[in-house]
């Protein structure tokens, strides 16, 4: 048997306890004997997670099911290896059920052909659809479901006690999850999400789905929050914008002729 590495009470992150970064943060969550997973990553780490799992003599026949935060391509893609192999159910929101159902590679981001990335979504269905206000029991630990959407639309978080498992909303640099219109993100959504994650009082540790877990810093989601307020009135991430000002500046300047100073032939 391993020795367990624990973040907080009743909660393992599998990369830190690995020793080596396998892919997006999976929170295995626990009470005696029985766990759940929050995300699984990629299907080809699947087995060795279970594995470790295995190794923390966690019995892989109390898994009480497997949460997906989102359906992105690097949280989702081993959820059906990993259902199969634990004899288990899927929890996501009612809005990733259609992409993990069908596998959809385009709003999961796992075709990019831009990119030249083309990988495998093996479909999954998710029997237990959560949303906002709902609790998942582990043992007896109680999750309460976040609906925090801006990322994708689908977006959830988890809290338990004064942790928040904060999926793709906000990492220790400040960073957010992308804003793509492809796969469902809303920035106005996203502003409120942060603002919620900012204003509970009763959340003073995020676990993001990437990178290490921090302290809540309500500078650093000012910070953010002003960053993507800003988005809010740019071309930077398109349709994503709700408008774009500087075209209307053009138009009039157009209709009156005006042009910078300096600019324009004898």
């Amino acid at each position: 048997m391993l020795q367990r590495k624990l973040l907080f009470s009743n909660v393992i992150e599998i990369n830190f306890q690995a020793g080596a970064l396998l892919g997006c943060n999976v929170y295995l969550v626990f009470d005696e004997s029985e766990w759940t997973l929050i995300d699984i990553g990629y299907d080809d780490t699947v087995a060795e997670i279970i594995e470790l799992i295995r190794q923390l003599d966690f019995p892989l026949s109390q898994c009480k099911t497997l949460i997906a935060t989102h359906a992105d391509v690097d949280h989702a893609q081993g959820l059906a290896r990993a259902k199969q192999m634990l004899k288990t159910t899927v929890t996501a929101h009612p809005l990733a059920a259609e992409p993990l159902g069908t596998g959809d590679k385009l709003k999961t981001f796992a075709e990019i052909e831009a990119q030249g990335i083309h990988m495998e979504m093996p479909p999954v269905k998710a029997e237990r659809l959560v949303t906002d206000g709902d609790i998942i029991e582990i043992g007896r630990l109680q999750l309460r479901v976040w609906h925090t959407p801006g990322h994708t639309d689908s977006q959830l978080s988890f809290q338990l006690g004064d942790l928040l498992f904060c999926g793709d909303n906000i990492y220790r640099d400040g960073a957010v999850g992308a804003i793509d219109a492809h796969h469902g993100s809303n920035i106005p959504a996203f502003i409120e999400s942060l603002k919620r994650i900012r204003d509970a009082e009763d959340v003073a540790w995020l676990l993001p789905s990437h990178g290490p877990v921090f302290r809540k810093d309500t500078t650093l989601l000012n910070r953010t929050i002003e960053r993507l307020n800003g988005y809010l009135h740019m071309a930077d991430f398109g349709t994503c914008a709700i408008d774009w000002p500087l075209m209307d500046e053009w138009e009039k300047e157009i209709a009156e002729g005006t042009l910078p100073d300096g600019a324009g032939g004898q």
